[in-house]
C-alpha cells in the first residue's frame, strides 16, 4: 500500500477537476480525499502501489478540457484508515496561488441540452457546466466557490442542488450552475430603460433586430450594441448615434457556414474561430458579401466571431447571416457592464435593451486575433485568454507593471508566471483610469499579490505613470517603452538571451527625450543599446500629426527635398493657408517634436499617395495603406544608411523622392504601397545584417504595433530567415502596446533580482 499527498496548481478550479479526481480515484479503488485551496487542488490518495502509479499518470494525461496544470508536486505520507474517497470543502490557506479559468464558450453537451425540448434547460440562455460558461467575469474572490461569485445572488433549487452536490454530474460544483427555476433571467427594456412586461423577451428582441432597431445586449463581460449586419440603414444609424465614422464593427454569425457567405476562411483561421477562446478573427471579406458596406468601410477584412454564450446561439438561431456585435461604450471609454450605467449612458444610442440579472463583476472586452505568417497572433488579449498565466523563462520577484497609455493592460508576476489583465483601453479619461484601478485591485486580490515593485512607462504624462507615483510604499521602476516591447516578445516566446529587437510602432518616449518608434535595439531583460533607428522627422502640431497624416506628409517632403520642396499638389482639398502655416512650423521648429516613428512614416506615405489625409481611429492610415498593397509587386525604393558616431541612422529621404517621382508618372497607389512595404522589409534585413556583424547576435525579435501588418511581417520573415536569422514574433500577447506590461514586468523583476543578489 502507498499514500501520497499531491499538490496541483494552475487552472484547476471551476473546471471539473475535483469530480475528475473523485471518479478517477474510485476507478482505481483508492481511498483518500481532494479539496480546493488557495493554491489550487490538494489530494491525498492511498491504495495499491501499481494503482497509485496509474492514478498519478492519469491525473496529468486525462485532465478536464479546461484544466491547465502548471505545478504538480507529490510526496509520500503516512497511511490512514479511510476506506473511501471523498471531496472535502474548500480550504483557505495563507499562501495564494490560485489561477482562475477564463470565461469559456458554451460546450457541445450544454448546446445539445439547450435545443432539446425534453431537457429542463431547453432554451435557457444561461445553461452551463464545469466545462463551460462564465468564470473570470463573475469571480469576486477565492477560493473559487459560489459564494465568492456573482452567482451568490441565486440560491440553487432542489434539482440544481442535487447536480451541484453529485460528483458523478458534470455540474458538480459548477459555480454558475442554474436553471429557469432558480437562475438568472432575461428582461427587455425600452430605450428609456423602462422594463417591458412581455412574455418572451428574447423573441421580442429578435423581432426588433429584424425591424432594423439597435439593441444593447448584455453579454459575459459587458454590453454589446447589436444590429442586423445586412441592414444598411440600421448600420448607418448605429454609426451616426455612436459617432463612430469608419472604425470597423465586429460581427457574429451562428456557424462557419454562415461566415463563409461573406468572408474567406482558411484552415488556420477556422481553428482560431472554433477555439475555446472564441476571439474575433480578422478574415478577408468576399466581394459578394451581401452585408452593409458600412460594417467595415475602406477595409478589406471583417472581424468575425462565433457565438460563445447560449444567449448568442438563441439570438442567431435561424435568423441572421451576421449581427454587428460591437462593444457598448461612448467615445474613448471602456465597455459598459453595470446595468444602471448602461441604461442611462446608452439612452441616445439603443432603441431597447436585452438584459439579465446576473451581475458582471469584471468588465471584459472580446479578444481580437489574426493569422500572420501561418501563426495566430493576438491583437487584443481579453475574454477567453485572461487571466491565464504565461510561463516566464525564469522565476523572479513579484512585480506589478502598469503598461502604457494606448491599449492599456496591466501585468502581475508570481515566481515564473506572468498574469496579464484583460484589455483596459486607452488611458485618456477618468473612466478608463477607474478600469485600471479595478483591474489592479481585482486581479491582485484573486492572485493574492500585493507587489512592492511597480513598473511603469518612462513617459511622465501617462496616466499609468501618475497612477504609479500615487501608490504608497512601493518601489517604482521606469522602463523605456521600446525596451519593454523587445522583452515582451522574448518572454512571449520563452526566450531569455540577448537579441536584435526591431521595434516599430507609433509613439514611445525615448531615452533622449525625443519620440521613438523606428528602433533597432540590442539587448534583453538586463538592458539594451539603441543600435539603429529611422531618421528623426518633425511632427508638426504634435499629437495633431497623429490625427492628420497630411502633416507628416509635409514633414517628410520637407525632409526629402529641403529648399526645393515641391508644390503641395498632393493636398488639393487643403486650404493654402493651412499648408503654408505647417510648412513654417516645420522650417522654424515650432511645436514640432522630433520622432523616429515608423508609424508616422506610414502616415506620411498614406497621405502622399492619397489613401488617407485624416483618420477617425488610431492606426487607420497604416491599415488602409497595407490593404491596398499590390500582391506580387517586387519593386522597392532606395534609402540611406549612415553612421554618425552612434547608432546607425536609416534615412527615408531617397524613398520619399522616388515615391514622388512615381506619383508624377501615374503609378497606381497599390504598387506604391507595395514598394514602400518592400523597402521596409529590405531595410530591416540590411540593418539586422550590419548589427549581427558587430554584435554576433543571430536572434531577431519583431515587436510593436507596426508588426500587426500582415504584408510587412510576411515579407520580412523570409528575408531574415534566408539570411540565417532566428526570428521571433508575437503570439500569446499582442505586438502592440497591449503586450507592453509583460516586458515591463520582466525588466523590473530582473533589475530587482540583481539588486537583491548584490
Amino acid at each position: 500500500m502507498k499514500r501520497c499527498r499531491i499538490e496541483i496548481e494552475g487552472i484547476v478550479q471551476g473546471v471539473g477537476f475535483r469530480p475528475f479526481v473523485y471518479q478517477l480515484a474510485r476507478r482505481h479503488h483508492l481511498a483518500g480525499w481532494v479539496l480546493n485551496d488557495s493554491r489550487g487542488v490538494t489530494i491525498e490518495a492511498q491504495g495499491d502501489t501499481a494503482a497509485m502509479e496509474d492514478f498519478l499518470h492519469a491525473l496529468r494525461a486525462q485532465a478536464p478540457p479546461l484544466a491547465v496544470i502548471t505545478r504538480f508536486k507529490t510526496r509520500p505520507c503516512p497511511l490512514a484508515t479511510e476506506d473511501s474517497f471523498v471531496i472535502h470543502a474548500s480550504n483557505e490557506t495563507a499562501e495564494r496561488r490560485i489561477q482562475i479559468a477564463p470565461d469559456t464558450y458554451v460546450c457541445g453537451d450544454c448546446l445539445a441540452e439547450l435545443f432539446d425540448p425534453a431537457d429542463r434547460r431547453y432554451r435557457y440562455p444561461f445553461i452551463n457546466c464545469t466545462n463551460c460558461g462564465p468564470r473570470y467575469t463573475i469571480v469576486t474572490g477565492v477560493p473559487y466557490d459560489r459564494p465568492l461569485t456573482t452567482m451568490a445572488d441565486f440560491p440553487l433549487c432542489a434539482d440544481c442542488r442535487r447536480e451541484y452536490e453529485n460528483p458523478a454530474s458534470r455540474r458538480f460544483h459548477a459555480q454558475p450552475n442554474a436553471c429557469p427555476a432558480c437562475g438568472p433571467r432575461l428582461s427587455l427594456h425600452d430605450g428609456a430603460g423602462r422594463r417591458l412586461e412581455v412574455p418572451d423577451a428574447l423573441g421580442q428582441a429578435i423581432a426588433l433586430l429584424r425591424q432594423g432597431r439597435i439593441l444593447a445586449v448584455k453579454g459575459l463581460g459587458g454590453y454589446h450594441l447589436v444590429v442586423d449586419a445586412a441592414n444598411d440603414q440600421a448600420v448607418a444609424e448605429l454609426r451616426r448615434r455612436k459617432t463612430r465614422d469608419e472604425k470597423p464593427f465586429a460581427l457574429m454569425s451562428r456557424d462557419l457556414e454562415a461566415v463563409r457567405r461573406y468572408a474567406w476562411v482558411n484552415e488556420a483561421e477556422e481553428q482560431l474561430l472554433l477555439g475555446v477562446e472564441r476571439p474575433i478573427v480578422l478574415l478577408p471579406r468576399r466581394a459578394d458579401h451581401g452585408l452593409s458596406p458600412r460594417v467595415a468601410p475602406s477595409n478589406g477584412f471583417f472581424g468575425v466571431m462565433l457565438p460563445y454564450t447560449p444567449l448568442h446561439h438563441l439570438l442567431l438561431e435561424d435568423q441572421f447571416t451576421a449581427l454587428v456585435m460591437t462593444s457598448a461604450n461612448l467615445s474613448d471609454e471602456p465597455i459598459l457592464f453595470e446595468d444602471g450605467e448602461a441604461l442611462t449612458r446608452l439612452s441616445d444610442i439603443a432603441d431597447a435593451y436585452l438584459s439579465h440579472n446576473r451581475r458582471i463583476h469584471t468588465r471584459t472586452d472580446d479578444s481580437i486575433a489574426r493569422i500572420l505568417a501561418g501563426r495566430a497572433v493576438l491583437m487584443r488579449r481579453s475574454r477567453g485568454y485572461v487571466p491565464r498565466g504565461i510561463l516566464l523563462p525564469q522565476a523572479q520577484p513579484t512585480v506589478l507593471a502598469l503598461g502604457a497609455e494606448l491599449k492599456n493592460t496591466i501585468c502581475f508576476t508570481q515566481e515564473n508566471r506572468a498574469f496579464l489583465s484583460q484589455h483596459i483601453g486607452d488611458l485618456k479619461n477618468l473612466e478608463v483610469l477607474r478600469g485600471l484601478e479595478h483591474s489592479v485591485d481585482h486581479l491582485g486580490r484573486i492572485l493574492g499579490l500585493r507587489p512592492r515593485i511597480v513598473a511603469h512607462d518612462l513617459h511622465p504624462d501617462y496616466l499609468s505613470t501618475r497612477f504609479a507615483e500615487e501608490l504608497p510604499e512601493v518601489r517604482r521602476i521606469g522602463v523605456q517603452h521600446h525596451h519593454a516591447h523587445l522583452v515582451s516578445c522574448l518572454a512571449d516566446n520563452g526566450r531569455d538571451e540577448p537579441a536584435i529587437g526591431v521595434i516599430f510602432d507609433g509613439l514611445g518616449f525615448g531615452a533622449d527625450g525625443h519620440i521613438w518608434g523606428g528602433e533597432f535595439l540590442l539587448g534583453d531583460a538586463d538592458g539594451f543599446e539603441r543600435a539603429a533607428h529611422l531618421a528623426y522627422l518633425p511632427m508638426p502640431g504634435g499629437d495633431a500629426a497623429t490625427r492628420e497624416p497630411w502633416r507628416m506628409a509635409l514633414s517628410a517632403l520637407a525632409h526629402a527635398f529641403g529648399e526645393s520642396l515641391p508644390e503641395p499638389a498632393f493636398f488639393p482639398t487643403h486650404a493654402p493657408g493651412d499648408l503654408r502655416l505647417v510648412r513654417q512650423m516645420i522650417a522654424r521648429g515650432i511645436n514640432c517634436p522630433l520622432t523616429s516613428s515608423c508609424g508616422r512614416l506610414f502616415d506620411a506615405v498614406a497621405a502622399l499617395i492619397g489613401v488617407r489625409q485624416r483618420i477617425s481611429y488610431e492606426g487607420q492610415a497604416a491599415l488602409e495603406l497595407e490593404q491596398i498593397a499590390a500582391e506580387g509587386e517586387q519593386g522597392r525604393y532606395a534609402y540611406e544608411l549612415y553612421d554618425r558616431q552612434g547608432p546607425f541612422v536609416v534615412d527615408p529621404a531617397p524613398l520619399i523622392r522616388s515615391l514622388v517621382e512615381d506619383l508624377g508618372q501615374g503609378v497606381a497607389p497599390g504598387v506604391l504601397s507595395a514598394r514602400f512595404h518592400n523597402t521596409l522589409a529590405a531595410m530591416i534585413q540590411e540593418v539586422c545584417g550590419r548589427l549581427r556583424e558587430g554584435s554576433g547576435l543571430n536572434l531577431v525579435a519583431l515587436s510593436g504595433g507596426v508588426f500587426q501588418n500582415r504584408y510587412l511581417t510576411e515579407k520580412t520573415l523570409p528575408l531574415l530567415e534566408r539570411d540565417g536569422f532566428t526570428v521571433l514574433t508575437h503570439s500569446l500577447v499582442p505586438p502592440n502596446d497591449g503586450g507592453l506590461a509583460l516586458g515591463q514586468a520582466v525588466i523590473a523583476g530582473r533589475l530587482a533580482a540583481r539588486q537583491q543578489q548584490s
